[in-house]
């Protein structure tokens, strides 16, 4: 009679590298859907009030544009020229955007393409030599909280209602691109970027701007401090993904270390609300 095999027991040290590698494989595959397919982004600033508030989280897509350096997650990659199966944005689409020479991500919208003519006069955009549809629209009330304090940026815009809440109550003008799509931006009065141009966007770049008009450093300014604007039309390549819809907002209220105040931090209406070009 033949005795059965004797198993052989695994070793400690191998059972603890055997689990080593499933999270070390886990942990490419969501690097590399993040960097080629989708991830998520978080707003910490008021740049793109009123579409955008501080402490929403947002998804990117990565592929509608086709991958360039700029896709993976931490920029790992050397600069190059161009991108893989690369089309480009349309005007209106919301994008994430790595100033040139930078790794820091900005968010911002899409306004000029290759060839087209950008102004600015007197606050107002002009396109191609012609002004931009525009229309003044009823103020937005933007709750206020921890992320949206309506402070220093918004000074003279806080109400109260009759209950005693407190709204930052923002002037809105509604601008309409030449492709139809629609958004509304914030008008505060006069301010350093009311004024730019003309400036004709070069081949294979893109000219960007904040909805919070008076607010964004965006590619009215220059690179760097004291603006850390865009620098003017930057290059597609640059381009690290389109904004999709939000996940989530928080209120800023929320406490690491206090699981119930996370949900008591979530603001109501936010999640799921779509990011892509709405068209008249």
């Amino acid at each position: 009679m033949v005795a059965p095999p004797v198993e052989k027991k695994e070793s400690h040290g191998s059972a603890i590298w055997r689990e080593v590698k499933g999270l070390l494989w886990v942990l490419v595959a969501v690097l590399l859907f993040h960097s080629f397919v989708a991830k998520p982004f978080y707003i910490p600033s008021e740049s793109m009030m009123p579409a955008l508030l501080k402490g929403d989280r947002l998804v990117v897509s990565k592929y509608p544009y086709g991958w360039s350096w700029v896709s993976p997650s931490f920029h790992v990659f050397p600069h190059w020229d161009g991108r893989l199966l690369g089309k480009m944005p349309e005007r209106g689409d919301i994008v994430i955007v790595t100033p040139p020479g930078q790794s820091d991500d900005y968010i911002k919208r899409v306004i000029g393409l290759p060839g087209d003519t950008i102004e600015v006069r007197d606050g107002r955009l002009v396109i191609n030599g012609k002004p931009v549809k525009s229309e003044r629209r009823a103020p937005v009330m933007v709750p206020v909280d921890a992320n949206v304090p309506c402070g220093i940026e918004f000074s003279g815009f806080q109400v109260e209602t009759a209950d005693g809440k407190a709204f930052c109550r923002l002037p809105i003008v509604r601008e309409t691109l030449p492709n139809g799509v629609t958004y509304d931006t914030i008008d505060l009065g006069q301010s350093p970027g009311d004024n730019y141009g003309p400036i004709t966007v070069p081949a294979d770049h893109l000219f960007l701007m904040g909805d919070n008009r008076d607010r964004s450093a965006d590619s009215r300014f220059d690179l760097g401090p004291p603006e850390n604007g865009l620098g003017g039309p930057v290059p597609w390549e640059n381009i690290g993904g389109r904004a999709e819809f939000i996940t989530f907002s928080l209120d800023g209220t929320g406490q690491v270390l206090n699981p119930l105040s996370w949900f008591e931090a979530l603001r109501s209406g936010r999640a799921g609300t779509s990011l892509r070009g709405h068209k008249e």
